[in-house]
């Protein structure tokens, strides 16, 4: 009997190491696919800066500071990104706030992760400073397995000096990257739980900084897992689509920034 248990034993320890061993060989081989995938790359047209609305209503300087979702990667037209979807529903208005002449700029830079956000806002706040600032980065931090602590301590760090500098800053922390199609179960969702701890600690660095957070993930997840449209060709950035729906969930944040950026700039 003793002997037939160690034989069990040995077979049970022998079947989950194998497995072990494939799964972190499956791994392995979904990342290698992962990052020799045709990825979209940014278009020269998309660089940001333009300007929005009536040049007799107030001015609004807004900046996009991040990653690839800073400049819109994956999409044709400025009209289509981010930042150019805010500055349109920024300058049309509402009947309380009323119309903006919006100056749209983008320092962001494809790839970057939370380390190069310095260089960023050094370049953000050369010449007129910005009334309004939105931080998009997060993506290249968890899939390169970046500290999630000291990637947000860079970004609480950037955060810091836009708004010593008379900045509203609004970040829109790490997004769902457990709904992006580029990568393949399971470490897609991998992926994604690295993406969320990313997210928690950004929220936490940008909070103490004084910085607005809108959690993309958590607005907008639900929708980029349902609806494959709202991602690109390459299956990770998003489409039009889903930088509306990006735009849209941090609309709210960055309405509220503008308004106390005026006040601000009535008091001066």
């Amino acid at each position: 009997m003793a002997g037939l248990a160690g034989r069990i034993g040995k077979a049970t320890a022998t079947t989950l190491f194998a497995g072990a061993v494939g799964s972190v060989a499956l791994l392995a081989g979904e990342a290698i696919a992962a990052r020799t995938r045709r990825y979209a790359k940014p278009t020269m047209g998309l660089a940001l800066r333009t300007s929005m609305g009536p040049s007799a209503a107030p001015a609004l300087r807004l900046v996009l500071l991040g990653d690839s979702a800073a400049i819109g990667v994956g999409v044709e037209w400025l009209s289509e990104t981010v930042g150019g979807q805010l500055a349109r529903l920024l300058a049309e208005g509402t009947p309380e706030t009323g119309q903006r002449h919006v100056l749209l700029s983008s320092v962001g830079v494809a790839g970057s992760r939370s380390t190069d956000l310095a260089t960023q806002v050094a370049r953000a706040l050369l010449g007129d400073r910005p009334d309004v600032a939105v931080v998009l980065i997060g993506a290249r931090d968890a899939t390169g397995l970046r500290s999630a602590e000291e990637s947000a301590a860079h970004l609480g760090d950037a955060v810091r000096r836009l708004r010593k500098a008379g900045v509203q800053v609004v970040v829109g922390t790490c997004p769902d990257l457990g709904a992006v199609r580029s990568i393949a179960p399971p470490l897609r969702q991998l992926t994604g739980w690295v993406g969320r701890r990313v997210a928690r600690a950004q929220a936490a660095a940008v909070t103490s900084a004084g910085g607005v957070v809108v959690d993309l993930a958590d607005e907008t997840g639900a929708v980029f897992r349902a609806d494959a449209g709202t991602l690109c060709y390459d299956g990770f950035h998003p489409s039009a689509d889903g930088y509306r729906v990006w735009a849209h969930a941090l609309y709210p944040a960055v309405l509220d920034a503008a308004q106390a950026a005026g006040r601000r700039s009535t008091q001066e």
